[in-house]
């Protein structure tokens, strides 16, 4: 992997390393994490692998395994739906924050995403085009308490395998959900704003419901 960000000349630490193989399918949940096979897959040094490791499972995101040694942590249905009651929680308040502090240019431009989005038929564009439109409405709360909270947020959600885009009924859904999402906000509608940010969170929870039950079969 390469240790600078796809989005700048910034050097990822090897934490970040380990979070990205996680997000991108290179590291699975129940695959071992052995320092000195990671140390050479990705070209550091085993005492700073070893310290991203202590911080993944203090995280909760590696566990020991049945061997010696950590594995990539699973998460469970309960689990799952903790950090999504979490993550529709943040979503209102972001929602909240973002009517009231988000410029006429930071609407347009999740209007020109949303436009983009509709061209879109493959599932991983679609997946990584869903992250940056998040993360766009996040920015425009201009709070970066908040922003903090769904980075460690998505950090946990990184655990998840496949994406809620390889079901075709979702993925026409999201899109109307994200077009209502920058109606509401483009009205300066709070209440219609939260009410659009959650229905899409509760509906991409009942989508990965969907997905986790196709994995396991």
């Amino acid at each position: 992997m390469n240790l600078k960000s796809a989005d700048a000349d910034v050097t990822l630490s090897p934490f970040e390393v380990l979070i990205a193989a996680i997000e991108r399918g290179e590291l699975q949940p129940g695959e071992r994490l052995q320092e000195i096979r990671l140390a050479e897959q990705f070209g550091i040094s085993r005492t700073p692998i070893r310290e991203a490791l202590h911080r993944l499972e203090t995280l909760g995101l590696a566990e020991p395994g049945p061997k010696r040694g950590l594995i990539v942590a699973s998460l469970s249905y309960e689990r799952l739906r903790q950090l999504f009651a979490v993550r529709e929680g943040l979503e209102r308040l972001a929602m909240q924050l973002a009517v009231a502090a988000a410029s006429d240019e930071e609407i347009a431009l999740l209007q020109d995403m949303v436009n983009t989005e509709k061209t879109l038929t493959d599932s991983k564009a679609l997946h990584d085009h869903n992250r940056m439109f998040h993360r766009q409405i996040y920015r425009s709360t201009h709070n970066p308490y908040l922003n903090e909270m769904l980075d460690n947020l998505r950090i946990h959600l990184s655990l998840l395998r496949g994406t809620t885009y390889a079901l075709s009924d979702r993925t026409e859904e999201a899109k109307l959900e994200h077009q209502a999402i920058v109606d509401a906000l483009s009205r300066r509608d709070s209440e219609a704003a939260q009410e659009a940010g959650c229905l899409h969170i509760r509906n991409g929870y009942r989508a990965r419901l969907a997905i986790v039950s196709q994995l396991e079969r």
